[in-house]
């Protein structure tokens, strides 16, 4: 049998599937917020009656993600191809970008790269100190190369209005492809190396066994990176430049060393601090687990990479609370990719205009092939009567092949 349609599905708006869209919005919903496929069906059953098998609520979930991640593609591609005019920023914006390893199929790993974006709230007093906190968060993740993802991460910023913002702030750590990121779409943001990040460095030069035990003891490191955080990096590193230098085979330190004294401009966390700016990118790290790793790390997965963004696209819609608007543009992609499925199909199915038979015919023992480019017009004879031909005229006759080839051997 053929596969059809029903005219009357298309009046109903109904999607691919057995399910109505209600029903299909639901599973698809729990499917990104519980923790595996199987718990989701679970619960469609209990609350609707409806029994799925869970690969039906894998295939119809990845379905839905692979639509909502078309969408988002083309509408960065509209983005880069236009340059509409992007929504009015926040007076003081910032972002994190950091990376997170989820276990993929036949035992490989995949670093996925989310975006965290946010506007800063009024500080807070925290321990005796005021903390910068960061709000209205929205996320953007993607499994793929640093390059494709900066592109990639186009529409959501573009959406926070991050070229329109009083002021930019990042707060990430060292990585270069992240620089090249912060190059991309915002060059003239304030660059912030994560405090705790800077601290492991420093901690790990200080720790390091000199020729009398650690280069630090437990009570000047503490000193140190308060020095870090209240002073500035400038008397922090002489210190250890000069510890360093001490040692007779520096190794790891020096590299460690080079690493921070390349940062100094992203290390100035006093001023950072009296700006108003957050050091630390907990929304960053928090993004990792919020995101990423709450749905896709679980005990014994293991993701096959063409269902790894999908499902992305799916969380960053229900962590960034646009569900709705989400579900809505995939909604019409699935009922485009019918449509499109359909025409080909009726394409397919539907006869070519084919190139005009070749007439065989013998001659002198030889075969020969005539190519007949138009319709062969026969011969006007005699036998007409008031111009009608008459009832033995040839045109009377059939217009068998066999007569065409004749017709063409003697003309």
């Amino acid at each position: 049998m053929r596969p059809a349609f029903f005219p009357l599905d298309d009046e109903l708006a109904l999607l691919p599937g057995a399910l109505t869209p209600r029903l299909q919005e639901s599973l698809v919903r729990l499917s990104t917020w519980l923790p595996s496929f199987a718990t989701a069906a679970a619960e469609l059953a209990f609350h609707t009656g409806v029994d799925l098998a869970p690969t039906t609520a894998s295939r119809l979930t990845e379905a839905a993600g692979a639509a909502a991640v078309a969408v988002q593609e083309a509408e960065v591609a509209t983005i880069l191809r236009d340059y509409p005019a992007p929504p009015q920023g926040p007076e003081t914006l910032v972002f994190h970008v950091d990376g997170a390893m989820v276990p993929l199929r036949h035992g490989e790993w995949g670093e996925v790269k989310t975006l965290a974006v946010g506007s800063l709230a009024p500080p807070v007093e925290r321990d005796g100190e005021l903390v910068v906190q960061t709000h209205e968060l929205s996320y953007f993740s993607r499994l793929t190369d640093s390059t494709t993802f900066a592109d990639a991460a186009t529409g959501e910023l573009h959406r926070r209005g991050v070229t329109t913002a009083g002021r930019v702030g990042v707060v990430v750590d060292g990585a270069e492809w992240i620089q090249g990121f912060i190059d991309l779409h915002a060059p003239e943001a304030v660059r912030i190396l994560d405090f705790p990040h800077a601290a492991e460095y420093v901690t790990a030069i200080g720790q390091a066994s000199g020729s009398d035990g650690a280069l630090l003891s437990a009570e000047e490191l503490t000193q140190q990176l308060h020095d870090l955080k209240h002073d500035g990096p400038d008397e922090v590193l002489a210190r250890l430049r000069k510890l360093v230098d001490e040692q007779a085979v520096p190794g790891e330190l020096a590299k460690r060393l080079a690493y921070l004294d390349k940062r100094v401009a992203q290390m100035q966390y006093a001023r950072f601090r009296a700006e108003g700016w957050p050091i630390g990118s907990g929304s960053g790290e928090s993004a990792n687990k919020l995101v990423v790793q709450a749905r896709l790390k679980g005990a014994g997965m293991h993701w096959a990479v063409k269902n790894v963004n999908p499902m992305l696209a799916l969380r960053n819609a229900v962590c960034n609370d646009r569900w709705v608007e989400l579900w809505t543009q995939i909604e019409v992609e699935q009922r485009r990719q019918v449509r499109a499925r359909r025409a080909e199909r009726h394409r397919q199915r539907t006869p070519q205009p084919s190139a005009p038979a070749e007439c065989r015919t013998d001659r002198r023992g030889d075969a020969a092939t005539v190519k007949q480019e138009r319709a062969v017009q026969p011969r006007v004879r005699e036998g007409t009567a008031d111009g009608r031909p008459a009832a033995d005229h040839p045109w009377r006759r059939a217009w068998s092949r066999r007569r065409q080839c004749q017709e063409a051997q003697t003309a």
